[in-house]
């Protein structure tokens, strides 16, 4: 064979060579895109430790009270890089209310802040319990004698609230203030269960313990309808009340306006702005314009831009919170924050773990510069196991001569209610939702639905309840018996706890135990809490058991140090979301996924009820008003 043939049968065919061409292409562009992104980190390296100098502070300045999303008391854990490369929702933001307090706190005496000015329009919750504690921080600012207005374009009913403790409040003319009280409406499937041919199977203790009502009704009982309206009545009385005196309005004059709401906008032209005005629910409708012009003469000064000038709270705060190396050597008064639903093992900031939270009471208890704690409860509960590890974490750090004082949240029920029952002492709001004592379990069959389809299960096993637990099958009589004794022995375990705990007397208890809720001030009627009072007041009492006087002690926020990866990913996520912007999220995204945020929540819920015994002190209809 010459040469020349050779060559001819070596030279690959068309086929071969286009896709060698092609796959020679995409290794090109696959180690171009790994330079890109590899020079893309090491720019965002050098951006998130740059040594830059802190923009300075104006010398006069309001400070700029503007959350975005929902105040808590605990962010949940979002992965840093997931912020980074994500454009969160607003709704789906969180704010912390320690931060909206120590803002308004260290300006209040810091003379190169002249007022104190809300703008709340990205301000999706905060509830009544939340909004009564940044009031508090308000009425002090307000003692300084620097003013508070508030600005919005319009005003929900959960934003009006905390819009209401300005001296001044302005809305927009196509603005207005939409209020409508408190309700609790759930979905009843039992109807729906029925049709689906499914069974759910419930077990409870605590004659309201509305779990069940959902999966076994189509409609509230009315005991529950009793008792969701006693706490609803009491946080709404609550609301208007404060409202009405902040406003200086008659007795009613919210009620009225709400249930009026149709003749007072007919009577106005149709104007909801004016509508508003005339209530006395706002003293000024203004143009944006106009506005800004009259709050930049309250404030005393104008940016370069002509808005009035102003240090948003999130700035102002990371330039003024003292570090924790400047707390001194002072015994500390160690707060520690539970919010979300409880379950076993480790668990993210936004859940509450027995092997997170339990550990951090530990440390705390053994710290010596530690002088007492304060346990922030903000959860609805959980699993019956974690909250009792939980519990046993605050006993032992009793019996090490640490003082433990529970601050309630906007909510702690149930498993919540469970651990705070070992607390030295416990402190809630007038509208924080506590109470709950009762526990339940549940599980679905769905045998009718094999049935209706053709399908049968069927085998042997070699006990009369092996296999008992499978979904396909219908429960047994012995594992309905079982499930039930021992619910009701998980009840009476909670009503021993509260009982000593509290050092009620036990058949006091047994009335209070049928899973009602109530308000913060009626639990301290019946004995449940010792007082109403906030995170602050909290911190106060503890420090007061702990033989500590004011100004001898130092507050402090105890949570679990961040490992070098994490501390690396959030300076990395910090620093390089605020030069991308982020990635930009179209419309219709955005919508979808504040339409699902109440299936998320109910979701995440669902996803931690994993008690190893399938027992649990949970309240998941009680709803924060």
């Amino acid at each position: 064979m010459s040469d020349i043939e050779r060559r001819v049968q070596e030279r690959p065919g068309p086929v071969r060579h286009v896709l060698g061409t092609l796959w020679t292409g995409l290794t090109k562009i696959r180690l171009a895109l790994s330079n890109i992104l590899f020079l893309l980190i090491i720019f965002l390296i050098i951006w998130a430790f740059q040594d830059t100098t802190p923009e300075p502070l104006p010398d006069t300045a309001a400070l700029l009270l503007n959350p975005v999303g929902t105040v808590v008391d605990q962010k949940t854990f979002v992965e840093p890089l997931e912020v980074l490369l994500s454009d969160r929702a607003p709704q789906e933001r969180e704010v912390l209310l320690g931060d909206l307090i120590d803002a308004i706190l260290l300006a209040k005496d810091d003379p190169k802040i002249s007022a104190l000015v809300m703008e709340l329009d990205q301000l999706f919750g905060i509830g009544t319990s939340k909004t009564s504690e940044v009031a508090t921080a308000i009425e002090e600012f307000r003692a300084s004698g620097k003013p508070v207005i508030a600005w919005n374009d319009s005003l929900s009913q959960s934003q009006y609230l905390l819009a209401s403790e300005a001296d001044e409040l302005i809305i927009h003319p196509m603005g207005s203030v939409l209020l409508e009280g408190f309700a609790n409406y759930q979905w009843y499937f039992a109807d729906a269960l029925e049709k689906f041919s499914v069974n759910v199977h419930v077990f409870k203790a605590g004659q309201f313990k509305s779990i069940a009502e959902p999966f076994q009704r189509n409609s509230m009982s009315e005991g529950e309808k009793a008792i969701s309206r006693r706490w609803l009545d009491g946080a709404w009385a609550h609301y208007t009340s404060r409202v009405e005196a902040r406003r200086e309005l008659e007795a009613g004059a919210v009620n009225h306006y709400v249930n009026s709401f149709a003749d007072l906008v007919e009577g106005n032209g149709g104007d909801l702005a004016a509508t508003a005005l005339t209530s006395g629910l706002v003293d000024r409708v203004m143009q944006h314009s106009e506005a800004n012009e009259y709050i930049a003469g309250i404030v005393g000064a104008s940016d370069e831009e002509g808005f009035y000038e102003a240090v948003e709270f999130e700035r102002y705060l990371a330039r003024k919170r003292p570090p924790l190396a400047a707390l001194g050597s002072k015994p500390q008064v160690a707060t520690i924050v539970g919010r979300g639903t409880i379950a076993s093992g480790e668990q993210p900031a936004g859940t509450i773990g027995s092997a997170t939270l339990g550990p951090l009471i530990e440390d705390a208890a053994a710290d010596p510069s530690i002088a007492a704690i304060v346990l922030r409860l903000d959860s609805g509960g959980g699993g019956t196991f974690a909250s009792e590890v939980i519990r046993q974490k605050v006993l032992e750090a009793r019996r090490a001569g640490k003082p433990v004082v529970v601050s309630m949240g906007s909510i702690a029920t149930s498993g919540a209610y469970w651990i705070a029952a070992a607390a030295d002492q416990i402190l809630a709001t007038p509208t924080t939702l506590t109470g709950s004592i009762g526990v339940f379990a549940a599980f679905p069959t769905f045998e009718k639905v094999l049935d209706k389809a053709g399908i049968n299960t069927d085998g042997v096993g070699t006990t009369e309840v092996a296999g008992a637990f499978r979904p396909d099958r219908p429960i047994q009589p012995q594992v309905s018996r079982t499930v039930q004794a021992s619910v009701d022995h998980f009840h009476r375990l909670f009503v021993d706890v509260v009982s000593q705990g509290r050092e009620l007397p036990e058949d006091d208890v047994r009335g209070l135990a049928n899973g009602g809720v109530f308000l913060g001030g009626d639990a301290r009627e019946l004995g449940l809490v010792d007082a109403l009072g906030d995170g602050r007041d909290a911190v106060k009492a503890a420090a007061k058991l702990a033989g500590l006087e004011e100004g001898d002690y130092t507050s402090v926020l105890f949570e679990e140090a961040p490992g070098p990866r994490e501390m690396f990913l959030r300076q990395l996520a910090g620093n390089a979301h605020q030069a991308l912007g982020g990635l930009p999220m179209q419309d219709w995204q955005r919508t979808l996924k504040s339409w699902s945020v109440p299936l998320r929540v109910g979701m995440s819920v669902l996803e931690n009820l994993d008690d190893p015994r399938g027992v649990y002190a949970h309240c998941l209809v009680c709803l924060a008003p």
